[in-house]
């Protein structure tokens, strides 16, 4: 994950804060257009990101 924050600061001008908070965002959007039986799958791919986000397993986020 801190690699898309790096990204989202390098590319967009970012702070990290800024990035942080564009990424909730997204993960919030992307879990309302979801089906409830699939949408808590999304905490687990963010995790570490918004106020409900469950800490997954190590081997559980993807984005790292």
């Amino acid at each position: 994950m801190q690699e898309l924050i790096q990204n989202l600061k390098d590319r967009a001008g970012l702070t990290e804060e800024q990035a942080i908070q564009a990424i909730d965002t997204v993960k919030d959007f992307v879990k309302s257009k979801l089906p409830a039986a699939i949408a808590g799958n999304v905490d687990v791919w963010f995790a570490g990101f918004g106020a409900s986000a469950p800490k997954p397993k190590a081997d559980e986020d993807f984005l790292d």
